[in-house]
């Protein structure tokens, strides 16, 4: 792993535990709608990421032979990177790292949440795209892009449901003309 590779994925690390400590809800929103999936997160991402490492430096499967590509990997995660704190950013005060609804909240439906209802965790999962292919090694890939997929599904049906009964009718609205995670594909 060279030290670009290092350096890149401390950068990201400690981004995300900045936006851990620093944007949790308050005790004067609504509490124990996250039912543990902040949790359930971390762990199966240090989990996937671990066992990424592991398989990547102990069994080969490349993606690719250029080590050109393993620039692009660590772009694609700085790319994620950033766009994770436009999505942050443009939610403002409404972004909490645990489900929650805070008083006052508006739905946004502008920006890229006109396009995509949790551009965060597609941010999120391009890092990990990235992060995979800098690893350079199909089945971390694959490990790595499945694992958090499957958790930010999980994640997002909690938030969607919390969402609706906040919303109601407004949501489910909003749900017909956006995508997921996925642009264009779910």
């Amino acid at each position: 792993m060279s030290s670009l590779f290092n350096v890149t994925c401390l950068i990201w690390f400690l981004t995300e535990v900045l936006l851990n400590r620093l944007l949790r809800s308050k005790d004067t929103d609504r509490q124990h709608a996250d039912k543990n999936s902040l949790m359930i997160i971390w762990i199966t991402v240090v989990l996937a990421n671990a066992i990424a490492v592991y398989i990547s430096m102990n069994f080969r499967s490349p993606i690719y032979s250029s080590p050109i590509f393993h620039l692009v990997g660590l772009g694609i995660i700085i790319a994620g990177i950033i766009i994770r704190f436009i999505a942050v950013y443009t939610l403002g005060p409404f972004f909490t790292v645990d489900v929650t609804i805070r008083e006052g909240h508006k739905l946004k439906r502008d920006g890229m949440y006109k396009y995509l209802r949790h551009p965060s965790y597609f941010a999120s999962l391009l890092s990990f795209v990235g992060f995979g292919i800098s690893l350079n090694n199909w089945v971390s890939l694959v490990l790595i892009v499945t694992a958090v997929l499957i958790v930010f599904i999980y994640r997002i049906k909690i938030e969607e449901k919390t969402l609706t009964e906040q919303f109601g009718e407004e949501y489910l609205d909003y749900k017909k003309t956006t995508s997921g995670i996925i642009p264009f594909i779910y």
